[in-house]
């Protein structure tokens, strides 16, 4: 049984709904950023980074959520969440994935942690500012050139859906105007009606 370990609203969430996608043997462990316990020892000596997602496994632990999601991919091929046999869409895959890792996150992340960057409060506040403009371009080019329809990657549902999923849910926070993404919106709305996303919506939010 995998053991991944979460905190509600996190990143995640893409993990936690692929998992349920798949069929997988897993239990979910939350974890209280409220109390800081992403820096609680016992944590730490899961994932260092004291970070989520963190996924448990019988080879060892995984972090970061494009490796865990193709690692889920790969250990339930019956689920079909990935093009494992078509290298070049395959990579497409990590490729719109890796771009919501290392580049949209990482404009959201500017909004609340902004002291990962700077010491200047002038300097975090202008950070701040910001986030709306960043994360709507990047959302704009995600339309514009990404988006295939009617999930991410065309007619067959794939990892890079629970991701964008799991991301689009901060554009209310990052306060960027959803009337300018009808494609997310839609796909946020197929996304809610899966059974897999409404289970573990009311796991990790109901419990």
């Amino acid at each position: 049984m995998f053991k991944l370990y979460y905190s509600p609203g996190s990143c995640a969430l893409a993990s936690h709904i692929a998992l349920e996608e798949a069929g997988g043997d897993y239990e979910a462990i939350r974890i209280n950023f409220g109390a800081e316990e992403q820096r609680a020892p016992e944590y730490l000596a899961i994932n260092p980074k004291g970070r989520v997602p963190a996924l448990v496994t019988e080879k060892g632990i995984l972090t970061e959520t494009p490796a865990i999601l193709l690692f889920i991919a790969q250990s339930y091929p019956q689920a079909g969440l990935a093009p494992l046999d078509d290298i070049f869409k395959l990579a497409r895959l990590q490729a719109f994935n890796s771009y919501l890792c290392s580049t949209v996150h990482v404009a959201h992340a500017h909004g609340g942690r902004g002291h990962r960057w700077a010491d200047d409060p002038a300097a975090i506040a202008d950070m701040k500012r910001k986030v709306p403009e960043t994360v709507g371009a990047c959302f704009e080019l995600i339309e514009s050139e990404m988006f295939e329809g009617p999930w991410v990657m065309g007619e067959t549902y794939s990892l890079c859906d629970p991701y964008l999923y799991t991301i689009a849910r901060w554009l209310k926070s990052d306060m960027v105007d959803k009337a300018k993404l009808p494609k997310t919106m839609a796909h946020m709305e197929r996304m809610e009606a899966r059974p897999a996303v409404k289970t573990v919506l009311e796991n990790q939010f109901d419990s």
